[in-house]
């Protein structure tokens, strides 16, 4: 069987991982042949591929990034659509796509499923907001940057006496503010999933100040406050109709300075969360999804992605992960308000 990877949508530690679980035991145990859609959904619409031999992903592990490259294309724009990819595995003689992403590439990865492609995902986001999955591959890589960001940003804040924010990523969920918040000891975590009157921040600021502390505060960059309708978005939509966000704690700093008189500095932490080599936790978890997405080709489990339950990987459909995010629960946010102010 010949089958194609692609991965697409934003990068995240632990890809290249995936790409080598799947290559390795599809090459180890079942003999498959293997090809590489390059930049994501482009490669697939345009037919762009490269062969992916065993020597290939040596090494790879460790290595940030993707080796295909990776892009935000609608595979259902500009030219594409389920039989312009169909003729193209056809030509190629792609038996089956391993789709490796969140969930624009899931989402359309169902779309072209259920038009008849043989199509079998593995879910990636750093924001770990799929639902049906426990945890998600680059999720801890980016939880354990963003606390070591927050804590050089601690010790600067306190030379100062500043309130530093942190603005995380995350999107519409919380678990990255909330990881990473609570292992750098932040003082208020603010997350899309709870509304906070910027009279509660400023309390919380000022309680740690009168401390003697330097007010630390780590924002999900989706979080909406109690006078915002929406979360802060000011450079327009993605090619999947999506809000890009980013830029709330650059709107919050002034605000607190002004109401607590104390220097106030905010830190958009950005892109260098998906960045750089993925941690061990990540490398493992990425082998394993990868090598049972191989048990999804072989089964035939078409229209269906490799999820964490517990430690054990499990094969799921599509609309499970698809149906809704998985937000942060109440009793996981009550947990971390005990330690704010």
């Amino acid at each position: 069987m010949k089958i194609g990877i692609l991965t697409s949508g934003g990068d995240c530690p632990g890809l290249n991982a995936v790409i080598r679980g799947a290559v390795l035991k599809g090459i180890a145990i079942h003999g498959h042949e293997f090809v590489g859609f390059l930049d994501g959904w482009r490669g697939v619409v345009e037919g762009d591929i490269i062969d992916i031999p065993r020597t290939m992903v040596r090494g790879i592990a460790k290595q940030g990034g993707t080796i295909l490259g990776t892009s935000r294309t609608n595979p259902f724009e500009n030219g594409g659509g389920p039989e312009v990819i169909k003729a193209h595995m056809d030509r190629l003689g792609i038996d089956a796509i391993i789709a490796i992403g969140g969930e624009g590439t899931l989402a359309a990865a169902k779309r072209l499923t259920d038009a008849g492609l043989k199509i079998v995902g593995v879910p990636k986001t750093v924001d770990n907001d799929l639902d049906a999955t426990d945890y998600t591959f680059g999720f801890d890589t980016a939880v354990q940057i963003a606390t070591e960001a927050i804590d050089r940003l601690r010790t600067t804040g306190e030379s100062h006496h500043r309130c530093m924010i942190a603005e995380v990523m995350g999107r519409h969920v919380g678990w990255i503010a909330l990881h990473a918040g609570m292992a750098a000891g932040a003082h208020a975590i603010l997350i899309p999933e709870q509304k906070v009157s910027i009279e509660q921040i400023t309390e919380w600021v000022n309680e740690a100040h009168a401390r003697g502390r330097a007010p630390l505060v780590v924002v999900a960059e989706g979080f909406v406050p109690e006078h915002m309708e929406s979360p802060h978005s000011e450079r327009g939509l993605d090619t999947f109709g999506r809000p890009r966000l980013g830029g709330i704690a650059d709107q919050l700093a002034p605000e607190l300075e002004a109401r607590t008189g104390i220097e106030t500095r905010a830190t958009i932490l950005g892109h260098i969360q998906r960045g750089g080599v993925p941690s061990a936790f990540d490398r493992v978890l990425a082998t394993r999804l990868g090598m049972a997405a191989i048990d999804s080709v072989v089964e035939g489990f078409w229209g269906t992605m490799v999820a964490l339950k517990g430690t054990d990987i499990q094969h799921v459909a599509f609309e499970e992960a698809l149906g809704q995010l998985k937000t942060v629960p109440q009793n996981r946010y009550d947990e971390a308000a005990v330690l704010f102010g």
